[in-house]
């Protein structure tokens, strides 16, 4: 991650010094045009403010007072005739100021011109302004400002926008890294926990306060490690259950075949056993068969094949499959069904769901009682409704059916306890046809069973 921090750091701050520099190279060459410009312009107007007054007064005496005025000023001043012969002038002005005396000057207007503004090559910057009387040019009034004084100015400027961009920078480089530490900090945590998955260890807890991209990751692999915290749980007493499952019968059929190969034992006897081992046998195959169901359901290859279904003619070849088990208690099934009514549904599998209900309602039932499918269409759905007169099953177990291998009777008897996986079948198989499935119940009173699917 420390990798991860250094380039986020570096990135922030490659942008961040970027767009700084922009912004103060054109803050700065602003500040120092403007400044500049500042000066040319003050060195023009204080030319036509003298060639104001000469334009009223063009004397010697008036000549003489600019003259001697400009003597202790920064600025310098001459003042010519029309021919620029030079009348007047303060005093320390050399060879090179005399030099813009012989400037063209076709194209100065009356408002006056800077005749030279290269500040960081001469010595002086130039201004002119014209004396005009009577429409006519009487002379011309030169200004002139040391270079030096608007260097030191640059100077200045550039110093402090030095330091500025400086200070800027070390803010800039705390910053980046300080809000990359920020940023990587939870993707630490969270490659931390990565890791303890990855080494099998799904005890991660990661704060999600944020509601930004990284509280979502956050979020993310805090409900995968509790996904997969739970299906090592559930793996785990999965495989304890199958394997119980498969011990118990396995006992019956290993005990009772030593029993049936002793010699002494009677025909009868021998045929009692053989009848249990048989029994067990039939146990195990419908163990490995919902077994089977149950993998092709976790690998999405188990399909649903529907067709047009008379579902009157299709219940009564069902419940006649059941008229001999249900003899054995004096119990009848009661169908509530109209002959005309039709669904499409996958036969096979849909029987499969119906018989288990049917048994659980049988299993569950005392002597004599019955058990009620009662069918309706309505908005575009047909509800199965299967109530019987059982024992009932307790609130606290109703959240659990449909988990495998879970049983409301825990004794797990060979007379009442079947494979503890037809719930979770049946619950696969209405979904897969769109459907939903509910169980009400209520003790010493019966259970009901609501399926709804669609009615195509």
């Amino acid at each position: 991650m420390k990798k991860i921090s250094f380039k986020l750091a570096f990135y922030f701050l490659l942008v961040t010094v970027l767009i700084e520099s922009i912004l103060f190279i054109s803050l700065y060459t602003t500040i120092v045009h403007s400044r500049v410009q500042e000066e040319l312009d003050a060195l023009l107007a204080r030319g036509n403010s003298h060639r104001d007054v000469l334009q009223k007064h063009f004397d010697d005496t008036t000549i003489s007072h600019v003259a001697l005025m400009e003597s202790e000023a920064e600025t310098k001043v001459i003042i010519t005739d029309a021919n620029r012969n030079i009348l007047a002038q303060s005093k320390n002005i050399n060879k090179e100021m005399k030099i813009h005396l012989h400037t063209d000057l076709s194209a100065v207007p009356s408002t006056g011109m800077v005749l030279d503004d290269h500040w960081r090559s001469s010595d002086y910057i130039c201004s002119i302004s014209p004396i005009i009387s009577n429409e006519e040019v009487q002379g011309y009034v030169y200004m002139f400002l040391e270079t030096e004084s608007i260097k030191a100015l640059v100077e200045k400027i550039t110093f402090k926008f030095t330091i500025t961009a400086l200070l800027t920078v070390c803010v800039s480089i705390c910053t980046a890294f300080f809000f990359s530490r920020i940023i990587t900090k939870p993707l630490v945590r969270m490659k931390k926990a990565t890791e303890k998955l990855s080494n099998g260890d799904f005890t991660v807890v990661l704060q999600t306060t944020s509601n930004d991209e990284l509280g979502e990751l956050a979020a993310s692999i805090q409900k995968l490690a509790n996904d997969l915290h739970y299906m090592r749980q559930e793996r785990s007493e999965f495989l304890a259950s199958v394997a119980h499952e498969l011990r118990t019968p396995l006992t019956f059929v290993k005990g009772y075949a030593d029993i049936a190969k002793r010699s002494h034992i009677s025909d009868d006897e021998r045929t009692e056993y053989l009848s249990i081992i048989k029994e067990e046998v039939e146990h195990l195959t419908r163990l490995i068969q919902d077994l089977f169901t149950l993998a092709q359901m976790e690998q999405h290859t188990l399909t649903i094949e529907k067709e047009h279904v008379h579902l009157y003619d299709y219940l009564e070849k069902i419940t006649a499959k059941l008229k001999p088990t249900l003899a054995s208690k004096n119990m009848h099934i009661h169908i509530h069904c109209s002959s005309l009514l039709t669904a499409s549904l996958d036969k096979v599998r849909f029987e499969q769901v119906l018989l288990n209900l049917l048994l659980n309602a049988y299993k569950y039932s005392n002597t004599d009682a019955s058990i009620s499918i009662i069918l309706t269409q309505h908005h575009g759905q047909t509800v199965w409704r299967i109530e019987d007169q059982g024992v009932g099953i307790p609130e606290q177990d109703l959240p659990h059916l449909y988990d495998k291998f879970y049983r409301v009777d825990k004794s797990r008897t060979r007379s009442t306890g079947g494979t503890g996986l037809g719930l979770s079948i049946v619950k696969e198989i209405v979904e897969l046809h769109g459907g939903t499935i509910s169980i009400e119940s209520q003790l010493h009173v019966g259970t009901t069973v609501t399926i709804a699917l669609p009615t195509n």
